[in-house]
């Protein structure tokens, strides 16, 4: 099967593939959009995660085939591949409608059931509240999704746990992806969600694309064809040459632009928090069911089709797209006191406002040495000049951006709408917001 997209361009389905694509546990993602509100300001975001999931396979094969072209044809490796591969698509197998808007009221962990043998020690212990990670694993792993693994089973070998353990980072049976006494279990995982991965590879150039903006462009060939294997006691991690290392800064400044000017938007931001006062005022109107089988059901459609219905005051300005006035918007830590001057008005007033700060988000487009979980340092990779011979060193040696992203602009913003407001409040929030411009 061959499918045409407007950013890759053909990208061929292998037969054995289409099953899975086809079924309706994937199929459910059409109905997903890949920025959720973002739509609202960006008419043209129309984009799902459905075309995006099959993109990010899409450079993962890329990727793949760069980084083990001289035995690519091993029966082992191909087994690798194919499991690589299907964890890049699945990995959004999972998402809530709107994005990550709705995980606030998924359920328990433990409703959803999913073996013990994909819950870390934490979560055996403490149960939290469900993610769509969650829900990926167990769409995989344990319901009537399997059916559609049969053939990829058959011909390569592939085993639905160890799709699981690339998206989730750990595996019990690292002997599933060593071959010739190396495990490229790491560099694997790392390509599926690291500082460098094929989710980000895809995502930024086709946001950037849908949102008609330039933002997040970058020269994914390069670094594709840059990417290195790097062994450290008999285990393989991510690298790229250090010739690319230019292009990753460019790549890591693509998200940081994206991030300000696309997925930190206002008017999307403000539109998630109504929807978040939704959910806290009217808590049973709308609820993500903890069965896998009816969460087929919940996309996009369904989640609209309630906010239609109810009579909540936050739906209702949701589905109209009234978003409370910007009122004060802070972009670096000088402006905090002002900010927290203008709060205490609005809290004194008993005057209903939405704040919306950065802190917690960036890391989702971005790592930085605090926010970053990723277990696997990606490497650097130098050839000696006039010689086969090669040095390694992690990639924070070789550029300062992320200690930069780390200090970068921390935006908070505050809301309200002004009309509803006195002459005399207006008078007061309008000079306390004067006297904060200087």
């Amino acid at each position: 099967m061959e499918i045409r997209d407007p950013v890759h361009g053909s990208i061929h389905i292998l037969n054995e593939e289409i099953p899975i694509i086809k079924d309706e546990f994937f199929q459910r993602l059409r109905n997903i959009k890949q920025l959720g509100f973002s739509e609202y300001v960006f008419p043209g975001a129309t984009h799902t995660r459905f075309i995006h999931s099959i993109g990010v396979m899409n450079v993962a094969s890329n990727a793949f085939d760069r980084l083990f072209k001289n035995n690519l044809f091993d029966t082992e490796i191909q087994k690798l591949k194919e499991t690589f591969k299907l964890a890049c698509l699945l990995h959004d197998v999972g998402h809530a409608p709107l994005s990550h808007s709705t995980e606030t009221v998924m359920p328990k962990l433990s409703e959803l059931k999913i073996p013990a043998d994909f819950l870390s020690k934490k979560d055996l212990k403490t149960d939290r509240q469900a993610t769509h990670e969650d829900y990926t694993i167990k769409s995989i792993v344990d319901s009537s999704f399997a059916g559609s693994f049969s053939l990829v089973e058959k011909k390569f070998g592939v085993g639905r746990k160890y799709i699981a353990d690339l998206i989730t980072g750990h595996t019990s049976d690292p002997s599933y992806f060593t071959v010739k006494g190396i495990n490229y279990f790491p560099i694997l995982h790392q390509l599926v969600s690291s500082e460098l991965d094929c989710d980000r590879m895809d995502y930024l150039l086709r946001d950037s694309y849908f949102c008609g903006v330039s933002y997040g462009s970058y020269d994914l060939d390069w670094l594709l064809d840059n990417l290195e294997v790097c062994i450290e006691d008999s285990t393989a991690y991510l690298g790229i040459n250090e010739r690319a290392v230019v292009t990753f800064d460019d790549f890591l400044l693509s998200r940081y632009h994206m991030f300000i000017m696309v997925y930190f938007h206002y008017r999307a931001v403000c539109l998630e928090q109504l929807l978040y006062k939704y959910f806290k005022t009217s808590p049973t109107e709308y609820t993500i069911p903890a069965s896998i089988e009816a969460y087929i059901e919940h996309d996009d459609h369904f989640l609209m089709k309630t906010l239609k219905r109810s009579k909540n005051k936050y739906a209702e300005a949701i589905i109209k797209n009234q978003v409370p006035q910007k009122i004060f918007e802070a972009f670096n830590e000088g402006q905090e006191t002002h900010l927290k001057n203008i709060e205490d008005y609005l809290i004194k007033e008993n005057i209903e406002y939405i704040r919306s700060g950065s802190s917690g988000r960036l890391s989702k487009y971005y790592v930085d040495e605090t926010t970053s979980t990723t277990k696997y340092p990606m490497k650097v990779v130098r050839k000696l000049f006039g010689s086969e011979q090669k040095v390694t060193f992690n990639i924070d040696e070789a550029t300062d951006l992320f200690t930069k992203f780390a200090k970068a602009h921390a935006v908070n913003r505050l809301h309200c709408d002004m009309e509803t407001l006195t002459s005399s409040q207006q008078k007061n929030l309008l000079e306390l917001i004067h006297r904060s411009r200087g």
